[in-house]
């Protein structure tokens, strides 16, 4: 019999189909600086800040950049696991305090040494978000973050009976930590290119992460957890990784926030404080990085401005939350994204 089968039909069963193949006509991929124009402006940004602070009250201005730095290297923490893991946790800011009372216990027996609080501060935030998250993880949903609260607010009682360590009260700090003996840290300036440059830091370790096959799997185990599984990925291990990423650099915000403020307090683990920190996230847009430091700048301006005009700022904070939820989809980002 003639071969009748079409000339598509006898092609090798290994030929490249046209999904498989490169796209010719894909347009091409924009630069990388194009693609982070916006963290580049931002970074740009905080590099001239202190230069632009000797026009007005430096000191003050430079305090509030320092902070706003801080608190964007928490809120890029929380959205590695809230943006790309759909991991809501409402007890983040226990991290945060772990960080701070490492270096207020540690400064209390005497050990000033910056590498030797650091170090103590990423081991005890990854051993706290390895057996918190393993548990943690084993729920889903509102269990999740009724679980992650419960460890968070366990933390905050903790510190409130650490009586030699100021219990409810705090503790104030002789001095912010040292450099090989020195008290280079003590000049402002000084720390705020080291709270820049640990940022920078995270922002690029991050974006890494996102952009490799561990963010990508990541992604896929928000999308959809059983399909990950059913091609051979363990969401569970990814997850517990990220978790555990995600507290050891909450833990350096909290390093730093002790530092700049030298002196630490319970108030900074609150469950409100995680609260805010997912306000952050959602405001400047989860799942972009560059959104969670947008967003947090623009929570600590806002309370800054707001809390000049009235003591009770929330009332007029809260009604604008609402307004970007219902109009703002995707946060400030996906905002001017649209309006393009």
């Amino acid at each position: 019999m003639l071969d009748t089968a079409s000339p598509a039909a006898k092609a090798p069963a290994t030929a490249t189909t046209p999904a498989d193949a490169p796209a010719a006509s894909a347009a091409p991929r924009p630069p990388l600086w194009r693609r982070e124009a916006l963290a580049l402006a931002l970074f740009a940004f905080f590099a001239v800040a202190p230069a632009i602070a000797q026009v007005g009250a430096e000191g003050y201005l430079l305090s509030l950049v320092i902070r706003a730095m801080i608190f964007a290297i928490a809120a890029l923490s929380l959205d590695l696991i809230l943006g790309y893991g759909a991991l809501v946790s409402f007890g983040h800011a226990a991290f945060v305090g772990i960080g701070c009372y490492a270096v207020g216990i540690l400064m209390a027996h005497a050990v000033p040494d910056i590498f030797v609080q650091l170090l103590v501060t990423l081991v005890a935030s990854a051993l706290f978000a390895f057996v918190t998250g393993a548990i943690s993880l084993r729920t889903k949903g509102v269990y999740f973050i009724m679980i992650t609260l419960a460890f968070g607010q366990m933390v905050y009682f903790l510190t409130t009976s650490l009586a030699p360590y100021g219990g409810d009260d705090g503790l104030t700090l002789p001095s912010r930590s040292t450099v090989l003996g020195t008290d280079v840290l003590e000049n402002d300036t000084v720390f705020y290119y080291l709270v820049l440059a640990c940022l920078v830091g995270v922002y690029a370790l991050l974006r890494a992460i996102v952009g490799s096959r561990f963010g990508r799997v990541l992604r896929g185990t928000k999308e959809n957890a059983v399909r990950m599984q059913a091609i051979g990925y363990d969401p569970y291990r990814y997850q517990l990784a990220a978790y555990v990423i995600a507290g050891m650099i909450a833990g350096l915000a909290g390093f730093l926030l002790a530092n700049q403020l030298e002196f630490v307090s319970p108030a900074f683990i609150s469950w409100q404080r995680s609260g805010e920190l997912i306000i952050m996230v959602v405001l400047g847009g989860m799942g972009t990085l560059t959104g969670a430091i947008v967003g947090a700048m623009s929570f600590l301006f806002l309370e800054e401005i707001l809390a000049r005009i009235t003591q009770d700022w929330k009332l007029i904070f809260g009604p604008l939350l609402v307004l970007v939820a219902l109009f703002a989809r995707g946060g400030i980002l996906g905002f001017f994204r649209r309006a393009k």
